[in-house]
């Protein structure tokens, strides 16, 4: 038997880019931001369905604006913060649990 003939070991490393030198850090953890509930509403609305998000710790004014903002356009419907606590029209439950997911909240689902 003939000693292994090796196609590559005339090759070389020149002229070509160099290298990445390591894999990239892995991505932060995420971080816990506390629990929130959800809730369906009817009470005091005059027969029409609300979805209120309550019982934020630790954000302020500007940041649940910004989550009610991002409610609102995924589900495609109108919506408040009020008494802190955000309102968006309609039973759409599910998909404020994934943006609150998103986020790093815990969501859960309370009431009605």
């Amino acid at each position: 038997m003939d000693e292994f003939n090796n196609p590559f070991a005339a090759l070389n490393s020149e002229g070509l880019p160099p290298g990445k030198p390591g894999l990239p850090p892995p991505p932060a953890p995420k971080r816990n931001r506390g629990r929130v509930d959800i809730i369906r509403s009817k009470a005091g609305r005059g027969g029409k369905t609300v979805t209120v998000v309550k019982n934020f710790v630790g954000i302020g004014l500007p940041e649940k604006e910004a989550l009610a903002k991002k409610m609102q356009k995924t589900c495609g419907t109108g919506g408040t913060v009020k008494d802190g606590q955000i309102e968006i029209q309609g039973d759409q439950r599910e998909a404020i649990k994934r943006i609150l997911e998103e986020a790093g909240f815990q969501p859960v689902f309370a009431g009605g």
